[in-house]
């Protein structure tokens, strides 16, 4: 019972003290005004403070709008740059170059392009015979056309034989190297350089016409030798075996044809070292075909 009552004492007291809390607050803030009312007059702080009015006459009264004009931009243009242009210079073209066999013809030529191929015939036989340094003429039998210019048929090529030499040893045949030195046609003659590529219907490798190449053949034949020894030595064993007398001696044919047979076998590659190769001999008229391996001017 007594903490109940304690209890309804504090809450009377809590009740009552936030009730007259605000009434003091009132009265504080009045007292604080009543104060400063005592203190200033604000009127009279307002009259004594100001400054006077200024005097206006009847002209003056009236007042001018005026509307302010909009500013004006000046945007400033950059000066124009007239490019200036030189005129060209032109330079005079040396045609003699130092070091250069180049000429005022080279500069005025139609040209023969290189890799370009002529078909001709042969004038003379081309041998292993020939000497080096021999000259051997051609005539072209079909027309070359390049640009600007026609080669007819019938023009005259003139080769030089580089390298030569007859069958050798070792199944090596004849060999030879012809080189192409000119051109003529329409009377006037014209130095190329080119090779042969093709001589009698068959292509030339490395411009190298050879001879048959007969090593092979060399070690065939020599095998063929002792086969045919061999048959002949059966032939005297099977006639000697027809007689009494002759039957104890007939196998001896027989062995010396298996030994030689056999010996040839064997030795046919060293003895084949001393065979040559075919010789080198192409008649007259035979087709042959040049590939120029230079560019070949013709001056107007």
């Amino acid at each position: 019972m007594k903490t109940k009552f304690l209890k309804n004492i504090l809450l009377v007291s809590i009740t009552f003290g936030m009730l007259v809390s605000p009434c003091l607050a009132l009265e504080l803030d009045l007292s604080v005004d009543e104060e400063i009312r005592k203190n200033y007059n604000p009127s009279k702080l307002e009259q004594q403070n100001l400054p006077p009015l200024p005097k206006t006459t009847g002209s003056q009264s009236k007042t001018v709008t005026t509307q302010p004009r909009p500013a004006q931009t000046t945007t400033s243009t950059p000066p124009k740059t007239v490019p200036t242009t030189s005129e060209p210079v032109i330079k005079r073209v040396n045609k003699n170059l130092p070091g250069s066999t180049l000429t005022k013809d080279d500069f005025t030529a139609i040209k023969i392009k290189k890799g370009t191929k002529f078909r001709v015939k042969s004038n003379a036989i081309v041998s292993d015979y020939l000497h080096e340094g021999s000259k051997v003429s051609f005539t072209s039998l079909t027309p070359v056309y390049q640009k600007y210019i026609t080669i007819p048929a019938g023009a005259k090529l003139k080769a030089s034989v580089k390298d030569v030499h007859p069958p050798q040893m070792t199944g090596n045949g004849g060999l030879v190297v012809l080189v192409l030195e000119s051109v003529t046609f329409n009377g006037k003659t014209y130095s190329a350089h080119g090779k042969v590529t093709k001589a009698n219907h068959k292509k030339i490798f490395v411009n190298n016409i050879k001879g048959k190449r007969q090593y092979w053949k060399g070690v065939a034949n020599q095998i063929d030798k002792g086969k045919n020894f061999y048959k002949k030595t059966r032939k005297t064993s099977s006639k000697l075996a027809n007689n009494a007398v002759g039957v104890i001696i007939s196998p001896i044919p027989t062995i010396i044809g298996i030994a030689a047979y056999g010996v040839n076998l064997v030795l046919s590659p060293v003895i084949s070292i001393g065979y040559k190769g075919g010789r080198i001999s192409i008649p007259a008229g035979s087709e042959f075909e040049f590939k120029v391996q230079e560019n070949i001017y013709l001056s107007l």
